[in-house]
């Protein structure tokens, strides 16, 4: 039913807009805060909408500046809200969670704040704040029940997320994320498999297992071996062509995921592993429990059982005490591993995490110099690896949003099964997102392949069929919002990866 507030839409009901920073998990959970809203009688705020009625923030706490881009942020819109009677701002997840109430402290104007354990109150702490005409401030300390079960507003109609754990039990001492998030909890198997029966009903063909450490999955219910077997169900799923997971923990990652990966045709060749250092010295600072040479070693068996694998990682440079020495085993795992794509990041303070007192704190101008030395050898990798793909055919799973350049390059864009970002000519005939295409790769560039010559041949597929669907529906009820089990998905582009957790953009 909808909120009685003054409507402001064309259509006659108030507009919301919820602005994602961070990681997949956020990604997938302001999925569920738009689902909430609009089960509540809000609409989406269309482009030409300088402000809507509802701002919500979903944070992140893993990057040092998160604090300064949300005040930012807030202050922008001070004036904003001050102008238009009725506007209300929310703030959530994980920034949220950890300065609860420092936020209406310093930004007053805030109507709600709320953590990462209670999403689902959002719309009613709205409607409290509406009429008591104060802050509402509500933030659990655990997890009752599962988000799964929200509604959820995916703007794919072929791919998306679906969540199987929530929750972190490491104790990463540069990463705030598990104090915030809480310790691991696992969803039920059958209902993972019966979201995404659901989702395959609908016309999705790729979805993407979705947890914090996602390979953990099964230590909150006593099976070692539940994601590899939740890999393999995963396969016997008819009309799902396309499986992926993260981000995996290399302490978890047993050769039973990499046989499920190996034999499971529909799981695709694509790891994502973090590394973060390969320095096994400042790995035991970072309480990262595997050393060097066994992350070798499951790269090396990776690439044994899928030879065609692009792999990908997260890298941190400048963490605590970190000294040339340590720099440099970094730079031979990434030339041991080559990999696909690596995402580096600069070591960032967190109040709050032991990291952030230790000793060795390393000058700004030192961590700048490296960083750029990992960025510059990176990109040699991954161009040579991009290289490689020359002459190979690929199908790509067309996707919208992928290349920003389509329409000046009459080209359409998509992702190959190894998650390579591939450019191509546009076919003689109509082709859809979520269509399949075949195309033979030309030329390579460090982060995207490009087929130049004719397609091979076009693949119409159910997810085509069902974004074609959605585009004939009116505009208000685009967006698939669905009640009990949810329409998660994937958008595109993802927002920034940010390299303090497990799960990082893959």
């Amino acid at each position: 039913m909808p909120l009685p507030s003054a409507p402001t839409a064309a259509s006659g009901r108030r507009t919301y807009q919820v602005r994602t920073f961070g990681c997949q998990m956020n990604v997938h959970d302001s999925e569920r805060m738009a689902g909430l809203l609009e089960d509540a009688g809000y609409v989406p705020a269309g482009e030409r909408d300088e402000v809507a009625d509802i701002v919500v923030f979903n944070t992140c706490a893993v990057r040092e500046n998160a604090d300064n881009r949300l005040y930012g942020n807030l202050g922008q819109l001070a004036p904003k809200k001050a102008a238009r009677p009725g506007m209300q701002i929310a703030v959530g997840g994980c920034l949220a969670q950890k300065d609860r109430d420092t936020i209406t402290r310093r930004a007053p104007w805030v109507d709600v704040v709320f953590g990462t354990h209670n999403v689902g109150s959002l719309p009613v702490l709205l409607e409290r704040a509406r009429i008591e005409r104060e802050a509402q401030v509500e933030i659990a300390e655990s997890l009752e029940a599962f988000p799964s079960t929200l509604p959820t507003r995916r703007d794919s109609a072929y791919a998306a997320w679906v969540a199987i754990s929530v929750g972190c039990n490491n104790t990463c001492t540069f990463c705030i994320v598990p104090a915030l998030r809480g310790k691991e909890k696992d969803r039920r198997p059958g209902d993972i498999l019966a979201e995404v029966e659901a989702l395959v009903a609908e016309g999705v063909i790729e979805i993407t297992l979705l947890g914090q450490n996602v390979n953990a999955y099964g230590s909150d219910i006593g099976d070692r071996q539940a994601f590899s077997q939740l890999l393999r169900a995963c396969g016997s799923i008819d009309g799902l062509e396309r499986v992926r997971f993260t981000s995996p923990h290399p302490r978890d990652f047993t050769d039973d995921v990499i046989e499920a990966m190996a034999t499971t045709p529909n799981v695709m060749p694509q790891l994502h592993m973090p590394l973060q250092s390969g320095s096994s010295r400042l790995l035991r600072a970072m309480r990262r429990s595997y050393r060097q040479e066994r992350y070798l070693g499951i790269i090396e068996n990776v690439r044994r059982a899928i030879p065609d694998a692009a792999i990908t990682t997260d890298i941190i440079v400048g963490f605590p005490g970190e000294t040339e020495e340590d720099f440099q085993e970094t730079l031979h795992v990434v030339r041991e591993a080559r990999f696909a794509q690596a995402f580096t990041f600069q070591y960032s303070k967190r109040p709050g995490t032991p990291a952030a007192e230790m000793p060795g704190q390393i000058p700004k101008a030192v961590v700048q110099e490296r960083y750029e030395r990992l960025v510059a050898l990176q990109e040699e990798i991954s161009w040579a690896e991009n290289k490689r793909q020359v002459g190979r055919t690929v199908e790509v799973l067309v996707a919208e949003g992928e290349g920003r350049k389509d329409d000046a390059t009459r080209r359409l864009s998509g992702r190959a099964p190894d998650n390579r970002l591939v450019h191509f000519a546009r076919p003689d005939e109509p082709v859809r997102p979520g269509d399949l295409v075949t195309v033979e790769i030309s030329y390579a560039a460090p982060h995207h392949l490009l087929a130049e010559g004719a397609p091979l041949a076009v693949r119409r597929s159910r997810a085509g069929d069902a974004w074609e669907r959605r585009q004939e529906a009116p505009a208000d009820s685009r967006g698939g919002v669905l009640l009990g089990l949810p329409k998660v998905g994937v958008p595109a582009p993802l927002p920034e990866p940010t390299g303090g957790c497990g799960v990082a953009h893959s």
